[in-house]
């Protein structure tokens, strides 16, 4: 059961990186300066709304 949870929590960390670094750049030229752990809760809604709208089931 941890074993899960650990490696649940590490792929969850890499599945959210990409948009968590792309926010830590925009923010970073608006001179904000906030690290990874900063960011990471607006990274993980990104990502949520990207999986979500390249869902099949969202079309109009």
């Amino acid at each position: 059961m941890i074993r899960v949870l650990l490696w649940t929590s590490v792929i969850f960390l890499v599945a959210t990186f990409p948009a968590t670094w792309l926010l830590m750049l925009f923010l970073g030229n608006l001179d904000l300066g906030l690290s990874y752990w900063a960011t990471l809760p607006m990274g993980i809604l990104v990502s949520a709304l990207l999986a979500g709208a390249a869902s099949p089931g969202s079309e109009i």
